[in-house]
């Protein structure tokens, strides 16, 4: 796996390698030009050799970011991440360039650096054999839709705060209840917009 960098402003043809100007019709801020992006891009799907890969804009107006787009992004040999910037990007990028786009949160950043950042992290853990166990991401927060379970690990009691006896008990099938219950009575507190999509038995 390689995670590569390209800065725009190598697209540039100007001898300041200017990438940016002002909107037209007026307003604050400045705006990503559309040529050096696709040129960039370009360039990219030269090297790559271009099969569908998705084209991804980072912007605080794109479909919000999930553990289930995470999953769907891990299934690509290649993706690409274009970070906005300033006051955004050329609205001809979105139309005629990116396959899709997608934002991190409810606030804006400086720069989509970071929300690049954080985008990879999250679909590079989904591929085989990154993480220690195969079993680590199953069993993530958000993998089914509810919250991971509480954890614990030695010492058994410290100030007087005991581990819970189910997970000592050595019986799998009952620490496996006990889990899923405290997923479930978790997700419940403090994410109830996810537990009311959550799939549950009728018993849950």
């Amino acid at each position: 796996m390689d995670i590569v960098v390209h800065n725009i402003r190598d697209y540039a043809h100007d001898k300041h390698r200017t990438v940016d100007d002002y909107p037209f019709g007026g307003g604050p801020g400045m705006v990503l030009k559309p040529e050096p992006i696709f040129e960039a891009v370009e360039a990219v799907k030269k090297q790559t050799n271009y099969d569908g890969t998705p084209i991804i804009l980072l912007t605080p107006q794109g479909k919000l970011f999930t553990h289930q787009v995470a999953q769907g992004l891990a299934l690509h040999q290649n993706i690409m991440l274009i970070c906005g910037h300033y006051e955004g990007v050329d609205e001809r990028v979105r139309e005629h360039l990116v396959t899709e786009e997608i934002s991190i949160g409810d606030y804006v950043l400086s720069g989509g650096e970071l929300a690049a950042m954080v985008v990879v992290d999250a679909v590079v853990r989904l591929l085989p054999q990154v993480l220690g166990s195969p079993e680590s991401p199953v069993t993530d927060s958000h993998s089914d839709g509810l919250l991971e379970y509480p954890q614990y690990t030695k010492p058994r009691v410290y100030q007087d705060w005991s581990v819970p006896p189910v997970l000592l008990s050595g019986n799998h099938g009952e620490i496996a209840q006990w889990r899923r219950r405290q997923a479930i009575l978790r997700t419940r507190e403090r994410r109830p917009d996810l537990a009311e999509r959550a799939k549950l038995s009728v018993e849950e």
